[in-house]
């Protein structure tokens, strides 16, 4: 019963340390959470951006705030690996955390430069926690990943790579079509109330949604417009993921597009049956989730799948 109402965190290895800061900008003061290794580093660190979700935050990202997000398994990749992982917070509109992110006439987004917020950050990353500059990395989720493609498409020559979860692409964008190749690592569940994998219809056709999004691409139609990018035309490689528990509401299938880890690489996850939940073995929303917004992946760790994809990328820098 407990898991039902609280949901559950079976993880166990240690935790990068969090600390709070602030960086202010045209829009005024905004905010984040850094999380840094407690070894000392034997080089530059990799980083990685994390972007929340619409009325999310920071601190639920890295697993401050309930329900805590699974993606806070990021501060033990932090701590194992030697990253720097820093959380970032929307600006307030609306008494709610939001990113004006690339979807167009969406009237709850901030008229907030974010992706001036996200190049900032990385600056003073670079300067002051050892960061390499090539080999910065993006994620976002649902809301956060619409803004990732935002990111991905103003400042692609930055990012070594970049991961969206629960996320597709607009049908009329802010910042226009991607121009810059980069690699992409999506996961995207069949069964999502609030981002359709085929596309088009939202939420948004009800008064209460219809400031949140706008039509979207097909999640298929999104992964083709990055693989069309990088030139990579030919069939994906499939992978079926064993599940853990047989005959469970979910079953996760890997599309890749491009053999080398250490070059352009397109995935997909796609969460059969799945809801808006990123995937985790060890950290469960509540059950009562599963009724809505749907099932969550227990077969796979979404961080830890995308630390996997971000670890041999790198930018070719200047």
């Amino acid at each position: 019963m407990r898991d039902f109402f609280q949901g559950s965190d079976t993880s166990t290895g240690a935790k990068a340390r969090i600390e709070a800061g602030t960086l202010l900008r045209p829009e005024g003061l905004r905010h984040f959470l850094k999380a840094t290794p407690v070894g000392a580093a034997a080089g530059k660190r990799p980083l990685v951006i994390l972007l929340h979700g619409a009325g999310s935050s920071a601190a639920q990202l890295l697993g401050l705030r309930f329900p805590p997000s699974p993606l806070s398994l990021w501060l033990e990749i932090a701590e194992r690996e030697h990253l720097v992982v820093i959380a970032l917070d929307g600006s307030k509109r609306r008494g709610e955390r939001a990113w004006n992110d690339s979807y167009a006439g969406v009237t709850a987004n901030p008229q907030t430069d974010d992706t001036g917020f996200i190049s900032a950050v990385i600056d003073r990353a670079i300067a002051e926690d050892e960061v390499d500059p090539a080999r910065i990395y993006l994620m976002g989720v649902s809301k956060g990943g619409m803004m990732a493609y935002r990111a991905a498409t103003e400042m692609a020559p930055r990012l070594a790579a970049f991961s969206v979860a629960l996320a597709a692409m607009p049908v009329d964008s802010n910042c226009g079509p991607p121009r810059t190749p980069l690699p992409v690592l999506f996961m995207a569940g069949t069964a999502d109330p609030f981002i359709p994998y085929t596309g088009r219809k939202f939420l948004y056709q009800f008064p209460i949604f219809s400031s949140l999004a706008a039509p979207m691409t097909s999640v298929e139609e999104s992964v083709a417009v990055w693989r069309e990018l990088a030139g990579l035309h030919g069939e994906p490689a499939v992978a079926a993921i064993p599940q853990r528990h047989p005959g469970a509401a979910t079953r996760v299938t890997r599309y890749t597009w491009g053999g080398d880890p250490a070059a352009l690489q397109v995935c997909l996850l796609k969460i059969d049956g799945g809801g808006h939940a990123e995937p985790s073995m060890v950290k469960r929303y509540p059950g009562l989730f599963s009724r809505f917004p749907g099932a969550q992946n227990g077969d796979i760790e979404a961080a830890e799948e995308a630390w996997a994809f971000f670890k041999d990328k790198r930018t070719v820098l200047e």
